[in-house]
């Protein structure tokens, strides 16, 4: 395997690693390639962790945002332009934020962590969102980090208030002939009146315009969004949707969650709060969000339930893969990471397994499901509204593979859970990222380790 230099280098980047490789004896006489240094880059040591990084697929530029810094490097990881982000004078209670209106609380000076990075390829800008003033984000340009707008004046400027690095995530819907949309999806941290957990936003051409991140659609009744109902926290109290990745793929968006639940355990008369992974997708055409429609996921080798989401990353099937799973080789393939168990979220077990989903039969789940609602058959069935189980209402319709809902039977939960095909479980240094491509038909997955191996 030849692996091309901004690859290589981008496995190599946020911290040392060491490659785990099995040879052949032959390899070991007749080295196909010599060995190659890893290529590190080590920011300000007052700004603590690095928080996310994305590669400009077109030029090979790594842009990584840290704490309080956005940089811009070479393939090579050498240091371009920097882009100060904080600290600043904040007080996470102040909403709205001190610099739209004057507030009461006391005011300290802040670190900003960067909570999201996105290349918006169209507009040749970088999407930049931090933790300070309840989520603001600035519109950078690429080839020098000029700031070409941040947005604030208004309150769906305000993205999330979690100061958490991974708490929001947001997926681009580009189009030819019309402004792109933004979907985003956050943590809420208890302030669901504050923030919806998911919504679409415009993205407009002009950084600067009065419309950039505003609603798709909004009116008195409904909106490009949903909100946790505050009934929820009344029986989960620290209920809140983490969500791990989000992709686009044909004329659907797709966000993977972890969110609590309770249920009772066999034979228990009283529940018990674990950890649901859960796949959320929505249609990118639908402005008033009735297609959402979430669906519980995990792995099982053995008889051990691996349920606890840790990373993801979607790819194609290749040629060989594809055949032993009787799908094309153009057919998205989720390769998905999940820890041992449902209970600890934030203290993972070590043992996790690397497993795999095809896209198209998530789907046809999700299709069945709907098609059985329609009928009348059974609620709604989502965890964050079991304070009103709602019975699903029957429609004299057929369900096809892109029906994008109506005004009724939404938001929907699938009830069954889908399982991954485990293909590789690790017990002792829990596996936490996860990369995958094509390469020669064969599908190819790289696992990052809690303790900082590369496992190819």
């Amino acid at each position: 395997l030849i692996m091309s230099p901004a690859m290589w280098k981008w496995t190599c980047l946020v911290s040392h690693l060491l490659l785990s490789t099995t040879v052949s004896p032959l390899a070991r006489q007749q080295p196909l390639h010599p060995k190659r240094p890893f290529i590190t880059f080590t920011g300000e040591q007052a700004e603590g962790n690095f928080n996310h990084l994305v590669v400009d697929e077109r030029t090979g530029h790594i842009y990584l945002g840290a704490v309080n810094r956005i940089y811009k490097l070479s393939s090579d990881l050498k240091v371009l332009v920097t882009h100060e982000t904080g600290p600043d004078d904040d007080n996470p209670k102040c909403y709205p934020p001190r610099i739209v209106q004057t507030c009461n609380e006391p005011l300290t000076p802040t670190n900003n962590i960067n909570k999201m990075l996105l290349i918006d390829y169209k507009e040749n800008r970088l999407i930049a969102c931090g933790s300070l003033y309840q989520g603001i984000c600035k519109l950078l340009r690429l080839d020098d980090l000029f700031k070409l707008g941040e947005p604030f004046h208004k309150k769906e400027h305000y993205l999330s208030g979690v100061n958490e690095s991974g708490s929001v995530f947001g997926v681009i819907v580009s189009y030819s002939n019309m402004d792109d949309k933004l979907f985003i999806a956050t943590a809420v941290d208890g302030k669901p009146e504050y923030f919806p957990t998911i919504s679409s936003r415009k993205l407009t051409k002009n950084s600067e315009a009065d419309g950039m991140f505003a609603y798709v659609f909004h009116d008195e009744f409904v909106a490009s969004m949903i909100k946790i109902p505050s009934d929820t926290f009344t029986i989960i109290p620290d209920f809140d949707i983490y969500y791990i990745y989000g992709f686009s793929s044909g004329n659907f968006v797709y966000f993977l969650t972890l969110q609590p639940e309770m249920i009772s355990p066999p034979g228990s008369t009283t529940k018990e709060q674990v950890y649901t992974s859960k796949l959320v997708r929505l249609c990118k055409e639908d402005t008033a969000f009735n297609s959402y429609v979430e669906v519980p996921i995990g792995c099982e080798k053995n008889g051990v339930e691996y349920r606890l989401l840790q990373a993801a990353y979607l790819s194609k099937a290749g040629a060989i893969l594809a055949e032993s799973l009787e799908v094309g080789p153009e057919d998205d393939i989720l390769f998905t990471v999940f820890s041992k168990g449902q209970k600890r979220k934030m203290k993972s077990l070590d043992e996790s397994a690397l497993c795999i989903f095809v896209l198209k039969k998530i789907n046809d789940r999700i299709k069945d499901r709907l098609q059985s609602c329609y009928r009348g058959e059974g609620t709604l069935d989502l965890a964050w509204l079991k304070v009103k189980d709602i019975p699903c209402s029957s429609a004299l319709l057929t369900i096809d593979d892109n029906f994008c809902g109506l005004d009724m039977n939404a938001p929907l939960g699938v009830s069954s859970m889908v399982r991954g095909l485990p293909i590789f479980t690790e017990d002792g240094d829990r596996m936490t990222s996860v990369i995958a491509y094509v390469y020669k038909n064969h599908s190819l997955a790289f696992v990052g380790t809690k303790s900082g191996k590369l496992k190819k």
